[in-house]
């Protein structure tokens, strides 16, 4: 047998394989998983039976233009179909843009720390990724960020809420960068996280979007609708960006199974609300908790909290595990920890009481 292996791209030698959270249970007495950014609640109501009824027919292939969801869509957000896309969670959308724009010799720019997954698909793609740091308090820094831009640049990414530090940036402070950015740049609003804020500083991107042509709004169904195992996320955009990014979607990506959830899910929204604020109003109690106990917590507007760690993240990580929750560490920076279940966020909040504030 020949010990030469196949060729592949020397690109990837140094690409991270993404790191999702460790589910519970696995290693350790861990019986609540805060480590992901799930919604703890079951689905919507009609979730289910119409995941069971496209069932029936999963020997045949999705609807790939994913025309029921599309229309859905369009009626939710008011915007035309063919400004519409669909993929494989926003994640796969946020690929898909930059298959559609940068490569080789291309810049990405984005704030780090920010979604893990950014640097590994800006890698994949061939382009050079341009990490602009947080500021002290952990919030995008906009004029930094528009420094950066050069003729080079092909897509910038603001995730707002931002994953991990649940921070986000308001209205005026984005207009002023928007203005700064060339028209032929494309700014993605990653707003996987929009259904939890409530600061209303935030300005929705849809709205950012239907002024200004180079803007495109990254959404979810993973996160607050509850269908994090079904894969589908869309992005709004004008024509050109969706068009490209239909062009290179992945055929068949989405599921029917995932497209019936996310419609049945989209007319449960009065019931998804509810849960949103029940979810929202336990972040509150979760962050009253660890202030009171001493911690510097920057202010959420996510379905998480982030505590600032440094050489003692793994360390926390492994005494909450023991005591039975998983949380998300990054080594040598934080952890975030996922508002989920009460019992779950009271164990966590006990350890919190109890690790020492100061390393």
């Amino acid at each position: 047998m020949s010990e030469t292996s196949p060729r592949l791209r020397a690109v990837l030698e140094d690409i991270p394989t993404y790191k999702p959270g460790k589910p519970a249970g696995t290693g350790g007495p861990a019986g609540y998983k805060l480590s992901s950014n799930e919604n703890p609640y079951p689905p919507l109501p009609g979730v289910l039976e119409s995941v069971t009824a496209a069932a029936c027919s999963f020997n045949r292939y999705p609807d790939m233009a994913c025309t029921g969801l599309m229309d859905e869509l369009s009626e939710r957000f008011g915007v035309p179909r063919d400004h519409l896309a669909t993929g494989t969670g926003s994640v796969g959308v946020a690929q898909q843009l930059l298959q559609a724009t940068s490569g080789p010799g291309d810049e990405v720019i984005y704030a780090w720390r920010s979604f893990e997954a950014y640097p590994i698909i800006t890698r994949i793609s061939g382009a050079t990724p341009v990490q602009v740091p947080l500021t002290p308090g952990d919030v995008h820094d906009l004029d930094a960020m528009a420094d950066a831009i050069t003729d080079r640049t092909r897509l910038i990414f603001v995730c707002n809420p931002n994953n991990p530090t649940g921070t986000v940036v308001h209205r005026e402070e984005l207009e002023r960068f928007l203005d700064r950015v060339p028209d032929d740049v494309l700014v993605v609003l990653d707003e996987a996280y929009r259904e939890f804020i409530r600061d209303v500083r935030v300005p929705d991107g849809v709205e950012l979007y239907r002024r200004r042509p180079n803007v495109c709004v990254l959404r979810t169904f993973s996160k607050a609708y509850g269908l994090a195992g079904l894969r589908v996320g869309f992005a709004i955009a004008h024509e050109p960006v969706a068009v490209a990014l239909r062009k290179t979607a992945v055929p068949f990506g989405v599921s029917q199974l995932a497209q019936e959830a996310a419609i049945a899910s989209l007319r449960a929204e009065d019931e998804l609300l509810g849960r949103v604020g029940s979810l929202v109003g336990e972040r509150s109690r979760v962050m009253d908790a660890l202030r009171a106990q001493g911690w510097t917590v920057p202010e959420t507007q996510a379905n998480f909290v982030w505590l600032r760690l440094g050489e003692r993240t793994m360390d926390f990580a492994a005494v909450c595990e023991q005591a039975g929750v998983v949380v998300r560490p990054f080594p040598g920076e934080g952890v975030r920890v996922t508002i989920g279940e009460a019992e779950g966020n009271d164990i966590f909040m006990k350890v919190a009481e109890g690790y020492p504030k100061e390393g």
